[in-house]
């Protein structure tokens, strides 16, 4: 009875969760406006989706902006490691490690509000780029923990034996470390870019007004009304993202199973 009454309640909590996701994805297909019950099947809202130029106008700017700031946030990570390797392990630059985890505690409200101050007082104009620092910022506080954190789970022998044999650091950092780490970096890399392209705090914030991302796109349709069309692409964003998810999932497996042996 006790297993029973405990695989009753976790299912309870996963109906409540994804029982409306279905709703959204069963609805997506009705042809009666929102909010209306099920009168029949149609795809036409997703043929309204697919000739409506703005919105793709819109995810493709998410889709530039995510990019960029996984490429950064992965780049920046492995500059860290490759400046590790230099200096032995100390308190102090565990401490200057550790300080990435703030892009996780702080709410993200308050993160948005600092750089927005920070563009304003340095004259930077908002747009592309300051989201695309603004995601970046924000994408450190994952790729940075998880890199890292792999990082100091090698074996120093390794390291050791390439620079016995006559390698230099960046010999041994692009031939022995990196693919040490390649699951680490494409698992922090799918993270990044599913956080970054769903972000919309940073984006309400670091947007300005002359470039528009999907998320507040998606706001900007809210104001004027809540079209069906808002289903069709919430389930393919569903759809998309569950799919990175998997693979994210699949790769940190892979990851870890690669740590044990």
């Amino acid at each position: 009875m006790k297993r029973l009454f405990v695989a009753a309640a976790v299912s309870a909590v996963y109906l409540f969760f994804y029982i409306p996701i279905a709703v959204l994805i069963a609805f997506s297909f009705n042809s009666a406006t929102f909010p209306s019950p099920w009168t029949s099947f149609t795809c036409a809202w997703y043929y309204e989706l697919f000739n409506t130029p703005y919105v793709w106008y819109a995810f493709l700017n998410s889709f530039i902006i995510a990019i960029c700031a996984m490429a950064m946030s992965i780049i920046l990570s492995l500059g860290l490691v490759y400046f590790r390797m230099f200096r032995r392990k100390s308190s102090h630059l565990e401490s200057t490690f550790s300080l990435f985890y703030l892009n996780l505690i702080v709410p993200e409200v308050v993160l948005g509000v600092g750089l927005l101050t920070f563009f304003v007082v340095c004259g930077v104009p908002l747009g592309i780029i300051t989201l695309i620092v603004a995601h970046t910022v924000l994408g450190l506080g994952f790729a940075v923990p998880l890199i890292h954190g792999r990082f100091n789970e090698l074996d120093i022998r390794l390291v050791e034996a390439s620079l016995d044999l006559g390698a230099s650091i960046h010999q041994t950092f692009f031939s022995i470390i990196i693919p040490l780490l390649r699951s680490t970096i494409i698992a922090s890399a799918l993270l990044i870019f599913i956080i970054s392209f769903d972000d919309f705090v940073l984006s309400y914030f670091c947007a300005g007004t002359s470039v528009q991302t999907l998320s507040l796109y998606l706001l900007s349709m809210l104001r004027t009304g809540i079209s069906p069309m808002m289903n069709a692409l919430s389930t393919l964003l569903f759809i998309l993202s569950s799919l990175l998810v998997l693979l994210f999932c699949r790769t940190s497996f892979v990851d870890n199973s690669q740590g044990t042996v």
